[in-house]
């Protein structure tokens, strides 16, 4: 079907339509903003846009049943609807099997473009290039490196090295370079390979940095098997032993958080990486222990990755790699102000957060000012 778009555009009835429904989370979200009589040029929008073309996206995420997962899911599925695309999300909640099938499904449905986040085997490689070959346009968000070899496949990231340095720098900083930490941390994702190699060239440049212990699970209940497992370890080190928790993951955190507060250990400060509302509130709390996180904006997260995909359908040049900018949050930022700080107002206090014009090309501009009417 095709919607023809022209300087006199005719009046369009395009709805919101919102499915969804699984386990293994679909939650999918054919979204096309409403549009009304317009006087927008679209000169510059590319052909298959300006002809109203329909545009299918699907973005197929490994990890799930945390907030940081709805909010890059909500930025993809709100930057596609602005764009006019119908945009379709899933989550596997770390199911391995679901991801793939998810994957192997999208290859023969009717999608344009797919974004694929935190696929990190080589089955995951096979099932991108099982994508680009049925002619589908591909971004993959903290994935395997590999598939920077597929050709025409842009391999996008938080800064995970700068995620890293933030909050081990402000650690080593508040503690002098001497501090018995615990190390929360799962292998085999690409962004936790990235922040493991700077852990360890922080803890081989300060030697005063001891690690006493390390845990981490990717599961659907990550945040309570952390909080079980930090509260079993705190059982073998007596009030002053432990300094400080550096988590790799909210999900840590909010696991970790969980347990100090519990045992009413005061004496451990958590140093995290990621951010979303539900953080938020807990960095809040007075006397809370986790007291900075160093995170990008998820919902910007998922608005980049819909931006340069739909650079690639317009047959656009788009980079191999891309990182997103990290910053860090602490918690005396967040208890000085007069009103509670959300993913909203976070802007307010932190210089250009959720702000990026990063691949936001004029003509996805004039598409938004006519879908968003």
């Amino acid at each position: 079907m095709k919607k023809v778009l022209k300087h006199a555009i005719a009046p369009l009835a395009l709805g919101l339509l919102l499915v969804g429904c699984g386990t293994a989370e679909d939650t999918g979200q054919t979204g096309q903003a409403g549009s009304n009589d317009s006087d927008v040029s679209f000169e510059s929008v590319p052909e298959r846009f300006a002809e109203g073309e329909d545009v299918n996206i699907k973005v197929i995420r490994k990890i799930g049943g945390d907030d940081h997962t709805a909010q890059f899911l909500a930025g993809a599925q709100e930057e596609g609807s602005a764009l006019g695309f119908d945009v379709e999300t899933f989550t596997a909640n770390g199911n391995t099997e679901a991801f793939h099938d998810a994957i192997a499904q999208a290859v023969n449905g009717d999608y344009d473009g797919v974004i694929i986040s935190h696929g990190d085997d080589q089955a995951t490689i096979e099932g991108v290039r099982d994508l680009v070959d049925s002619g589908k346009s591909v971004v993959a968000f903290d994935s395997d490196g590999g598939l920077i070899d597929i050709e025409g496949v842009t391999l996008t990231s938080q800064d995970d090295e700068e995620l890293a340095s933030l909050a081990l720098n402000q650690l080593v900083e508040d503690f002098d370079g001497e501090a018995n930490i615990v190390y929360l941390w799962v292998d085999g994702f690409p962004p936790m390979v990235r922040r493991n190699n700077v852990y360890q060239e922080v803890l081989d440049s300060h030697p005063g940095i001891n690690e006493l212990e390390r845990f981490g699970v990717a599961a659907e209940d990550t945040s309570v098997q952390t909080q079980n497992a930090v509260s079993a370890m705190l059982t073998k080190y007596p009030e002053g032993e432990i300094d400080a928790i550096f988590a790799t993951w909210d999900a840590f955190a909010i696991g970790a958080t969980r347990a100090l507060k519990e045992a009413g250990r005061e004496d451990i400060a958590i140093y995290g990486i990621d951010i979303s509302n539900a953080d938020l509130q807990e960095l809040q709390e007075e006397g809370n222990p986790w007291k900075y996180t160093a995170a990008v904006d998820p919902k910007l997260i998922g608005a980049v990755n819909v931006r340069i995909l739909a650079k690639k359908l317009a047959g656009e040049e788009t980079p191999q790699t891309y990182d997103l900018e990290a910053s860090l949050v602490s918690q005396d930022q967040l208890l000085g102000q007069e009103e509670s700080v959300n993913m909203v107002n976070l802007a307010d206090i932190i210089e250009g957060w959720g702000q990026s014009d990063a691949f936001e090309e004029d003509w996805m501009k004039e598409l938004k000012e006519h879908y968003q009417q």
